[in-house]
């Protein structure tokens, strides 16, 4: 092999090794901006995982509330239906005099 081969042979040797520097370098970019988005997507999940567990005790406290109040009717309502009736009675009674 002549000087010039070797040169050459040398120069190609180091432009690979130079290739693959900047493509290990390049890998790594890429690695930490996947481990960025990773991590990303993580604290999103987290977020909504608890937007959801808050979501479902505002539901619980709206079935609850909802509960009281039919509970509230039930008890409210023939009240009110039997004070109409008194005061409707009371009513006839004072017109007919």
């Amino acid at each position: 092999m002549t000087e010039a081969e070797l040169q050459r042979l040398t120069r190609l040797l180091e432009e690979i090794r130079d290739n693959q520097r900047q493509q290990l370098a390049q890998q790594a970019a890429a690695l930490a901006l996947q481990r960025e988005q990773f991590a990303l997507v993580q604290r999103q999940s987290e977020r909504a995982e608890r937007l959801q567990d808050r979501a479902e005790q505002i539901q619980l406290g709206s079935t609850r509330l909802v509960a009281g109040a039919r509970r509230t009717m039930l008890v409210i309502l023939p009240i009110v239906v039997v004070l109409i009736l008194y005061v409707s009675w009371l009513l006839l009674r004072w017109t007919l005099r």
